[in-house]
């Protein structure tokens, strides 16, 4: 036997918590339909996630681009130096360059007293490095494709547990009309959930194998310079 007092409690903190409907036959505008009440608190949530989506997607792709990781006018700059023996020189330009090519090839510089398999390490320490901070800078935007449907499901869910409370407590069956309405709204939480899962799951992956594109050419284009170090025929003549 269930407490007829807190079971009025928690009636209306469910109606508190419910999605306002339109009256049968006016048809409801997209603020109402989507933003509000559209699915409710947890529809804001997710609308409020849709946002911080757009700005890390937009970050993702200012941040993760060829002329930040990888910039052509850098990597002819420090070339022309190795060709000059401006060791020293190309040691000052990469410490004042923020972009990745700089940071790999520096590790390597600061490292040439200790021989050439100390640059290479130091070298691939530094690519990993770089690499993991890029990869952690867009993490959010996986955690965001993961949740995003499960707060919708969420709200999906919750809406529905409203919607059955609603006819217990009106004691009678409501018609198809009456029902469908309802549980139309309850699933608005499950679309935009899924409008922020399928943007950022895909920027995510798009820029997954950027990284590792620029990560790649990064470490092929720093170990051709740095081959001038390598003990041998070659660098007797360079």
């Amino acid at each position: 036997m269930g407490d007829p007092v807190g079971m009025d409690v928690l009636g209306s903190w469910l109606s508190g918590l419910s999605i306002a409907q339109a009256a049968p036959g006016v048809k409801k505008t997209f603020f109402e339909l989507l933003i509000w009440p559209g699915g409710g608190t947890i529809g804001v949530v997710l609308w409020g996630l849709s946002i911080v989506m757009v700005a890390l997607v937009v970050q993702a792709f200012i941040a993760i681009r060829r002329t930040n990781v990888f910039p052509d006018p850098v990597r002819g700059q420090i070339q022309s130096l190795f060709d000059n023996k401006q060791y020293r020189e190309a040691i000052d330009l990469t410490t004042t360059q923020g972009d990745m090519l700089s940071h790999v090839v520096h590790a390597a510089l600061t490292e040439a007293p200790r021989g050439y398999v100390a640059m290479e390490r130091a070298m691939e320490e530094a690519a990993a490095n770089r690499t993991t901070k890029m990869l952690r800078s867009i993490e959010w935007l996986n955690l965001m494709g993961n949740v995003g449907p499960m707060m919708g499901l969420l709200g999906t869910v919750w809406g529905m547990i409203m919607v059955f409370e609603q006819i217990r407590s009106e004691g009678k069956v409501p018609t198809p009309s009456e029902l469908a309405g309802p549980l139309g709204v309850k699933l608005v939480c499950t679309l935009v959930g899924l409008l922020v899962a399928i943007p950022s799951l895909a920027v995510y992956g798009i820029m997954r194998t950027r990284i590792d594109e620029l990560a790649s050419q990064t470490m092929v284009a720093a170990q051709e310079m740095i081959a001038i170090f390598r003990p041998g025929p070659k660098a007797q003549t360079a």
